[in-house]
């Protein structure tokens, strides 16, 4: 395997290790600096420069995207993936790790469970929203902040509204999370590679420090991952669209809640807590996957007019309730089930066998009119008007 590290840090641990990791069982690789990168679509098909000369063919590529170039970055990674070359870690996958807002919706959309947090912007909200969290103490998190950095604990709502006015001010958008004080400056990490946790650390913060980050202070030690945390661990990462993922959780009361998802995690602190070759498990996951690089699955089974990618939700009262897939309809209409989602259960490829349930939402491709007119309130499209004689409203 041919295999590019994109890295800026040649010289970090991480970026050693996975090169070491990878000459040891006998790769080919290189560490490239991603603003070196020169996208080329000036030809019939996508292509790569690199230190103003065309970039030689690789069969996989491992992106180490720091947060100052994360644009840049995942847009280097986006061309990669349109020239089929593996990735562990999508761009889009990256992009929406990054953002602290966007990584909280997606994964509440998909009912992981989280510290309760609110994102508003106007001074009048503030309060409203520290009460919806669950009141003071709170804890403030800039949306690009990394390392523990730009994470604010406030014990007092005069406090954090002060905090979270003067973040405003200068034109920071800042979330608003709940303090979980019985994780008493303690959180998990784990190394989500491929389907399953390889390694897992617990951190814990030093003194009256509230952030476990090892950038901040906090010790590390190796913890055996319980299997509910291991699955959610697993289950947020791919949501993310990251094969290779730090997961961070909170120890509450109710289970794990996680806290981030980290698309470049750091292997020092991890691979020293647990003395567990992370950095080889990496290399032995793109090595077996490297055959099968991820595809935008929209983007491929869109171009057909006509027909596309949609989610259909079962309602209740729905005639394919209590049916299987074989006798519901839906292929006689031109409609495939790719993947039936039933609460956090995911069944890919299901059978025909399969008996449909109410509240299953299932991920189809096929004919848009079709799968449109299975939606019960279907809206006819509207005709387009003629201009009024007065088209804006007089004083």
């Amino acid at each position: 395997m041919k295999l590019a590290i994109l890295s800026r840090a040649p010289r970090a641990y991480s970026t050693q290790r996975l090169r070491a990791a990878a000459l040891d069982r006998g790769h080919q690789v290189k560490v490239l600096n991603t603003l070196r990168f020169a996208i080329d679509l000036s030809g019939p098909e996508p292509d790569l420069h690199f230190r103003g000369r065309p970039l030689s063919s690789y069969d996989a590529i491992l992106p180490r995207i720091g947060s100052s170039i994360t644009y840049f970055g995942t847009a280097v990674v986006r061309q990669f993936e349109q020239m089929d070359v593996f990735t562990p870690n999508t761009a889009n996958g990256i992009t929406n790790a990054r953002d602290k807002l966007r990584a909280t919706q997606i994964l509440s959309r998909h009912n992981i469970a989280m510290p309760a947090t609110a994102f508003v912007r106007n001074r009048a909200d503030v309060r409203p929203a520290i009460e919806r969290v669950g009141g003071a103490p709170v804890v403030i998190k800039l949306l690009e902040g990394t390392q523990g950095i730009g994470v604010i604990l406030a014990p007092q709502v005069k406090v954090a509204e002060a905090i979270i006015e003067t973040l405003h001010s200068t034109n920071q958008n800042v979330l608003i999370q709940r303090f979980i004080a019985e994780s008493r400056g303690r959180d998990i990490r784990a190394l989500v590679v491929g389907d399953r946790v390889v390694a897992a650390m617990r951190r814990t913060a030093m003194g009256d420090e509230f952030r476990s980050n090892v950038h901040r202070g906090g010790t590390v030690e190796a913890v055996d991952l319980p299997a509910d945390y291991a699955r959610v661990a697993v289950r947020s990462a791919h949501i993310m669209g990251l094969r290779v993922a730090g997961v961070d959780m909170l120890e509450s009361d109710d289970g794990p809640l996680v806290m981030e998802v980290n698309s470049s995690p750091g292997l020092q602190g991890i691979e020293t807590a647990t003395k567990l070759d992370v950095a080889g498990a990496i290399i032995d996951y793109i090595s077996n996957e490297v055959a099968f690089p991820d595809i935008d699955v929209r983007q491929r089974l869109a171009v057909s007019t006509g027909y596309g990618v949609a989610e259909l939700f079962v309602h209740a009262g729905a005639d394919i309730v209590g049916s299987t897939l074989g006798t519901s309809g839906l292929l006689d209409r031109d409609i495939t089930v790719l993947t039936l989602n039933r609460g956090t259960t995911v069944i890919p490829n299901p059978r025909t066998s399969q008996v449909l349930q109410a509240e299953d939402r299932l991920l189809c491709f096929g004919n848009m009119e079709e799968m449109r007119s299975l939606i019960p309130s279907r809206r006819r499209r509207a005709r387009v008007r003629r201009l009024p004689k007065s088209p804006t409203p007089s004083e």
